[in-house]
């Protein structure tokens, strides 16, 4: 176990093994439930997560789910989508939801340094809620974000099962998304840069010198994009924006609180907080 841990290749091959197992199971599932579409998605989309949980308490380390979150939605539309007579929304949903998978997928690829390694924000879960932590885990790190991405695609899904008609102003907000892709490429490529370079305290480059998390943004504006996409084209099922909602709510309220308050730890972020915005790339 330390020496696949330790081997980024291993490590790499490994991590893709739990994904294909997570994936065949979740399919199984879903297969084999006689309710609702929507419900047995859920459900089954839970199932890969629990999978995917146990193989990060196997390794000892709860970043094996990180690429869940990018895995999960082309998984899931793709499947769907087998079989099935699409229209334009469907095709175009498709589209805009690949070219955002494969961006954050490339780019965890890109950053993944091994099973040794894990996100920050884990090991200071780990270390605040001590005999906790299990349940932290699971509910915290795996689940909740599952139920979050999961909402972020029912658009897109219900588009493709019920085969939800095309309207013509979806295509202003599927525009939003790709704009959104382009915007978290552009945000992970200067902070690449800025990782390799480290010229200063914090990030002051391109993006990054008038907000704080231009990616956080990219990810916000890509599933409302999708939602909207959507909802212009079945505009009476308003339920269809929840899992935009509820992603920006995590943004606003988990993610960005816990970026800035790592970030406060360094000498200087006071003025640095108070020269760029938190989300929006403009002059403050």
């Amino acid at each position: 176990m330390k020496a696949l841990k330790e081997s980024r290749a291993a490590s790499f091959i490994a991590v893709t093994a739990v994904y294909l197992l997570a994936a065949a199971a979740g399919i199984l599932v879903y297969r084999a439930l006689p309710l609702a579409w929507w419900l047995s998605l859920l459900i089954a989309d839970i199932a890969a997560t629990a999978l995917t949980f146990f193989f990060s308490v196997l390794f000892g380390n709860a970043s094996v789910y990180d690429p869940y979150w990018s895995v999960q939605p082309p998984v899931i539309l793709f499947a769907l989508a087998i079989g099935r007579e699409l229209n334009a929304l469907s095709v175009l949903l498709l589209i805009a939801v690949t070219l955002w998978a494969v961006r954050l997928t490339a780019n965890w690829a890109y950053t993944f340094g091994g099973l040794t390694h894990q996100d920050w924000r884990y090991t200071m879960l780990s270390e605040r809620t001590g005999g906790f932590y299990p349940i932290v885990n699971f509910v915290g790190i795996h689940l909740v974000p599952t139920l979050v991405v999961y909402g972020c695609t029912l658009p897109a899904a219900a588009a493709i099962v019920e085969g939800i008609s095309f309207r013509l102003p979806a295509v202003a907000f599927l525009v939003i998304s790709l704009i959104a892709v382009i915007l978290q490429t552009i945000s992970d490529i200067q902070m690449h840069k800025y990782r390799k370079n480290r010229d200063g305290a914090f990030n002051r480059h391109g993006l990054w010198h008038y907000a704080r998390h231009p990616n956080y943004l990219g990810e916000i504006l890509m599933w409302w994009g999708i939602a909207l996409a959507v909802f212009v084209c079945a505009p009476t099922r308003p339920y269809l924006l929840f899992g935009a909602l509820s992603n920006t709510a995590l943004f606003l309220f988990v993610s960005i609180p816990m970026a800035d308050g790592r970030q406060a730890k360094k000498e200087g972020f006071a003025a640095y907080k108070s020269e760029t915005r938190a989300l929006l790339p403009i002059k403050k």
